[in-house]
């Protein structure tokens, strides 16, 4: 039998809160029944509204604090807040990094029902604002001028901004430079609903150890009004710019980039460095947003690998080759698999920048592409994964159980599907001995945390 629900819509409560949600939104509970609102943080007394109700949850709105959270900071602006990706700004950084550790305890035990593995202490930054290295920001158009900034949540309203705080500034101003030079120049902005005009986002990378700068013009028609005195505007007033990518994106589709890419003055691509490691970094590649805790992510899974030169090793999942190339510095052999090809390609270029000739790089699903290996007599020793949010396909956790390597090291991305895929690998015969989480993005929910696992 159903419980009956026991607030109604409209309804004015007090409440206190317990806990946060993934995305960052107060957790309150009238008879067990939980209630979710944004901004606000455990142990807060406060009024809220109930705004919606469903069977197992309803939604809230804050409506004055009694009692305010030690770890609550001031913002400055409530708008940025709302739309601009910095969910936890409103929350002190040690704040924020108990809650992340605690998210990861937590998942752990509820998901994973791993009781007694060690969980270290969080590692955050020691600066946790200006951290990102790549925006792609889409443009829209206001009172006749360009504006560029975020979308609103479930909206396709631009809230045009000159500054994010978790952008390098470096990359807030290549975006506000190409925005007004574009809008000096007269170049439209496209418009969702009638799929007219040109300019859709403007994207920027920058390498933070090289001080190299690209920026990418993203639009609709493969003819770029104005180009000439775009490209010569930009080099003029961006002095780190090394490249100008022209890429075309002709469909109706909230993807943003689109398959033509052209470079329109300098290199096809810019550098950067990941511990001693050098990556280059076209407009299509994957790397990392935030470089300096990668390095702290990275050496973290490196020291669970152990690795003593005598080891093969594989790595899922393995992206443009940035763990790959890392272990491949003390590996016997290091074979990466990846399903994108472009990134395969990037991380063979990348090998070869660095002079690494002890891995190798193959396209294709982790799941079709590891067995085939293992049936070759490429079994590994160690086995490290990095997936997507989705965590490990089934079938590629069954082949690790196996192949049987000795350590199996997870960098994961997100701690609920970590949690999941650590039960499956204990119930096929590892044990998880300990867990990192590392704070690779300040400011905002997401945590990423680092597995070490052995065969029992």
């Amino acid at each position: 039998m159903n419980r009956p629900i026991p607030v109604t819509k409209n309804d004015y409560i007090d409440v206190v809160f317990e806990d946060l949600t993934h995305d960052g939104a107060g957790v309150a509970k009238v008879e067990g029944y939980p209630l979710f609102v944004p901004n606000g943080l455990p142990g807060e007394k406060a009024k809220i509204k109930v705004i919606k109700t469903g069977k197992g949850y309803g939604f809230g709105r804050l409506i004055e604090l009694y009692e305010k959270s030690p770890y609550r900071v001031e913002i400055a602006s409530s708008e940025r807040h709302k739309y601009g990706g910095t969910q936890l700004e409103h929350i002190s950084y040690e704040g924020q990094l108990k809650y992340k550790e605690n998210q990861v305890r937590q998942v752990l035990t509820r998901i994973g029902k791993l009781e007694d593995v060690i969980v270290h202490p969080i590692l955050g930054m020691d600066h946790p604002w200006h951290y990102r290295n790549k925006a792609q920001v889409p443009v829209g158009e206001k009172d006749g001028k360009l504006i560029a900034g975020f979308f609103k949540p479930r909206s396709h309203e631009i809230v045009d901004t000159n500054e994010s705080l978790i952008q390098l500034p470096e990359i807030n101003e290549a975006v506000q430079i190409v925005k007004e030079i574009a809008s000096e120049l007269g170049i439209a902005a496209y418009h969702e609903e009638s799929h007219k005009g040109v300019l859709r986002h403007i994207m920027a990378r920058y390498g933070q150890q090289t001080g190299e700068l690209m920026v990418v013009i993203i639009t609709r028609t493969a003819d770029l009004p104005q180009k000439d005195k775009l490209v010569e505007e930009i080099v003029a007033r961006l002095p780190k710019v090394k490249s100008i990518v022209h890429n075309v994106n002709s469909k109706r589709t909230n993807v943003i980039l689109g398959e033509k890419t052209k470079v329109l003055w300098g290199n096809e691509v810019i550098y950067d460095y990941i511990g001693d490691v050098k990556f280059a970094i076209s407009a299509l590649s994957f790397y990392q947003v935030n470089p300096v805790q990668t390095k702290v992510l990275y050496e973290k899974a490196l020291e669970y690998a152990d690795l003593s030169g005598e080891e093969k090793v594989i790595d899922a999942y393995c992206g443009i080759g940035t763990i790959s190339l890392f272990l491949a510095q003390k590996a016997q052999k290091v074979f990466g698999v990846e399903v994108v090809p472009e990134a395969i390609e990037d991380a063979k270029r990348n090998a070869a920048l660095n002079g690494i000739e002890n891995a190798e790089f193959a396209a294709g699903e982790a799941e079709v592409v590891i067995p085939k290996w293992y049936k070759e007599g490429n079994a590994a020793d160690v086995l490290v994964v990095d997936p997507p949010r989705k965590g490990c396909d089934e079938a590629l956790l069954q082949t690790i159980i196996e192949m049987k390597p000795k350590k199996v090291v997870y960098v994961s991305c997100n701690p609920a599907t970590l949690a999941r895929d650590l039960r499956i690998l204990e119930d096929g015969g590892y044990k998880t001995v300990e867990v990192q989480p590392v704070d690779m993005f300040p400011q905002t929910t997401h945590c990423e945390a680092v597995a070490k696992i052995e065969l029992v």
